[in-house]
């Protein structure tokens, strides 16, 4: 039988028990060769430990490797150092905008007023330039009166702030014979040196009348021509209610190039029945002061003709500054036919798109859906988005190009002008807003407007315009100052919702 398993243990301790006294007794023997046998095993095991070390975190260096080399009998291959492999290249998030701010203070409720009819209206905030509210803002529409501002800005781009409109007499084709030559000057006034004219500072015709006197040198005067081709005809808009502007309201003549106070019937007042002879009855008073009654006739000064009188209006400025104040349509119909013909658009009604647009082309607004039927915003057949008036009205704000003159023309709330005591302006619970509304005003039958620039009550300086079209009556100005008011209030806080 076999030895059991605990005797082969046994057998095996005792086995090694004696080999390790055998060791033993050769190291006490012998004891400087087993020294320098241990030396070298332990020099075999730390080699093979520094190769093993050296692959595990890189390349050994070059003086361990000659070391170790002579204890193998093959040449080892070193361990490829890893390339290391570029993570997936991750996507960046795109720069976030900055979180816009939450305006509160909302007009909504006063915007659907029924009174306003059909409402287009706009308000940017004058310094960012951001649209606060918006409602149709880009459709073109009626402006009625607020047109004046439109041709402000065209006249001082094409005629300049300085230009003086002036009226001539010079002589005529036979010895005796004298020439007025309308120049399209509708200040001129009949009254003596101009004083209690509506206009302020008006030419006078008796002075005109005394200079060609002294010019002749006593020679009498046989006959007059009215020359007055300057503006060529209609007289009168075709869209334009004749018998309610010229005879009931009494704002607008036949537009010709000779007349005196604006062909008032009264010449002191803003408002006044209209003639049917604007040059006739120029032609009276210079007779008048000239004291004949010689013919007259119609016709054109001849080539080269001696200058005899002269007499100038106010300039540009000036007269802008009058027309906006008291929303004057001769003035500002007589100005968009002076820009058409410096413009070289022509000499009509028709011209005064061309050469309109061409003067506002020097403010750098876009003037897409403009349309301009005549220059006083009477015409139901002119066109112009509120964008546009925002926007031109910063401009007017920052008195850039000259446009200071239109800022200080137009009438303030509660104050000046159209907007001031007497028209029924911004009062009650609108009266908040007083001296805080510089814009214009304006009526047609089928429309209200009001546009301009408004101080809010935060201080934020905004623009804005308000069209209130369609069958709209009288109570739409109440309605349109209650929603002017609340864009005074609300300032910058302005919601669109």
């Amino acid at each position: 039988m076999g030895a059991t398993p605990s005797r082969r243990r046994a057998a095996a301790s005792g086995g090694l028990a004696g080999a390790a006294a055998g060791v033993l007794s050769a190291i006490r023997t012998h004891p400087k060769a087993w020294i320098a046998a241990g030396a070298a095993v332990a020099f075999v095991i730390l080699g093979t430990g520094s190769v093993a070390l050296g692959a595990t975190v890189g390349s050994a260096p070059a003086g361990a490797a000659a070391a170790v080399a002579p204890t193998h009998s093959a040449t080892r291959t070193p361990t490829p150092t890893p390339t290391p492999t570029a993570d997936p290249t991750r996507p960046v998030p795109a720069a976030q905008p900055a979180a816009s701010r939450i305006r509160t203070c909302s007009v909504a409720s006063l915007a659907q007023d029924g009174r306003l009819g059909n409402l287009e209206a706009q308000v940017v905030n004058a310094k960012t330039g951001q649209v606060l509210f918006d409602r149709n803002g880009t459709k073109p529409g009626p402006t009625a009166s607020v047109l004046k501002t439109l041709t402000s800005a065209a006249a001082l781009a094409t005629l300049g702030p300085d230009y003086r409109v002036q009226t001539t007499v010079v002589s005529g084709s036979v010895p005796g014979q004298v020439v007025i030559v309308g120049g399209g000057d509708v200040t001129l006034s009949r009254l003596p040196g101009g004083q209690g004219a509506f206009y302020t500072g008006a030419p006078s015709i008796q002075d005109l009348a005394e200079q060609t006197k002294r010019a002749l040198g006593g020679q009498p005067v046989t006959s007059i021509v009215t020359d007055t081709s300057l503006f060529g005809g209609p007289v009168w808009q075709p869209s334009w209610d004749e018998h309610e502007e010229r005879v009931v309201e009494g704002s607008t003549p036949y537009m010709t190039s000779l007349m005196v106070d604006g062909d008032r019937n009264d010449p002191g007042a803003v408002e006044s029945p209209r003639s049917t002879d604007p040059v006739g009855r120029a032609v009276q008073y210079f007779q008048q002061y000239l004291g004949t009654n010689v013919p007259v006739t119609s016709g054109t000064a001849p080539a080269g003709a001696k200058h005899l009188a002269s007499v100038q209006s106010q300039p540009v400025t000036a007269l802008i500054d009058q027309a906006m104040t008291y929303s004057d349509n001769t003035i500002m119909e007589e100005l968009a036919r002076l820009v058409a013909i410096k413009a070289g658009a022509g000499n009509t009604f028709d011209a005064e798109n061309a050469g309109v647009l061409a003067g506002l082309k020097a403010y750098g607004i876009d003037t897409t859906g403009i349309h301009i039927a005549d220059g006083s915003g009477l015409s139901a057949d002119n066109a112009v988005p509120p964008s546009y008036l925002t926007q031109l009205f910063i401009k007017v704000l920052n008195r850039q190009n000259g446009l200071g003159v239109v800022y200080d023309g137009l009438p303030v709330s509660g104050r000046t002008g159209t907007l001031g005591p007497g028209y029924s302006r911004f009062t009650g619970a609108n009266s908040v807003a007083n001296g805080a509304v510089h814009a214009k005003t304006g009526w047609i039958n089928n429309g209200y407007t009001l546009s301009g620039i408004i101080d809010a009550a935060d201080g934020t300086p905004l623009t804005f315009a308000v069209f209130a079209l369609g069958p709209v009556s009288d109570n739409a100005k109440q309605a349109i100052d209650t929603l002017t008011t609340g864009f005074y209030t609300c300032g910058d806080n302005l919601t669109n919702g």
